[in-house]
């Protein structure tokens, strides 16, 4: 007898939603590497940072080198991330490495370095992000430390970090320290488009409210935001006493009325805000207020 529920089958649309913009955010990211960073020797950080310094060593193009040193992370990180992640992030690399391979030996296209820094890593960026956002990745650093991660018992954002530091500073000693420098100003750059991308510009906050004035505080905060609130069942730890948790995710927008809302009703009220980088399912829309 099986044991939970089987695993879902993504629809034709799905499918074809992912494939889609997995091309469109590969083929970014192709062309920010060919025709924005390559010529200037900016690098970006991971595989591609490694794949770009190799193939100046060497008379082989990084549109093979994109791919030949990807794929192994990608064989090695299979059981941990699971068939669709991995044929997605494959295909991925696939049309990243083709992009550069019809772009090859194509010329920057802004003849400013400093317009390539700034410009590159924003496409780049964008163009990871897409592929992150729906379901794929472009680099095999990300499954290496993933690896690391859970070894070291480190945050992955951290083994990530040390890969890259060590990345550029090998490129100051393979191209010149003026390229290390604008490689790190570009990972920079790309790394806060894709937090863009993959949240949003419209981000979230879950507030936690606790107040004996709970009953009051959550219809206030329906009835005056439109937004609805989940009361949780909690105990004080000094007290003892039974009391409710009001929960709460609301726009950025409306955090500073929520606020004057609770501090209106209890000025001594705790407040706990919280970053949220995406919401799912649930009724997250806003009600008429009343």
């Amino acid at each position: 007898m099986p044991h939970g529920k089987e695993h879902r089958k993504l629809s034709l649309l799905e499918i074809a939603k992912r494939v889609f913009f997995i091309t469109i955010g590969s083929i970014l990211m192709g062309v920010a590497l060919e025709k924005f960073l390559v010529p200037f020797n900016i690098i970006d950080g991971g595989i591609a940072g490694i794949s770009i310094m190799l193939s100046a060593l060497t008379p082989l193009p990084l549109s093979l080198y994109l791919f030949i040193v990807n794929v192994p992370f990608l064989i090695w990180g299979y059981k941990q991330l699971g068939k669709t992640f991995a044929i997605s992030a494959l295909y991925g690399i696939i049309v990243m490495s083709l992009t550069t391979a019809l772009l090859h030996h194509s010329g920057a296209f802004p003849a400013d370095k400093l317009l390539g820094v700034l410009f590159g890593g924003m496409i780049l960026g964008a163009g990871v992000g897409l592929v992150i956002r729906f379901g794929g990745a472009l680099d095999g650093i990300e499954i290496v430390s993933i690896m690391i991660s859970k070894k070291l018992r480190m945050a992955v954002g951290q083994v990530i970090m040390i890969f890259n530091v060590i990345i550029f500073i090998v490129a100051g000693f393979v191209f010149e320290w003026s390229s290390a420098m604008y490689s790190m100003l570009t990972y920079y750059i790309a790394i806060k488009v894709i937090d863009i991308v993959v949240e949003g510009l419209d981000e979230s906050k879950s507030v936690t409210i606790i107040s004996k004035e709970y009953s009051e505080i959550s219809q206030s905060i329906v009835d005056r935001l439109g937004r609805s609130t989940t009361l949780l069942q909690a105990q004080g730890g000094y007290s003892g006493e039974d009391t409710k948790v009001i929960y709460c995710v609301v726009s950025r927008l409306e955090l500073a009325k929520l606020k004057a809302i609770v501090q209106e009703i209890d000025e001594k009220a705790f407040i706990a805000i919280e970053h949220v980088s995406d919401v799912l399912g649930g009724n997250f829309s806003k009600s008429s207020i009343h």
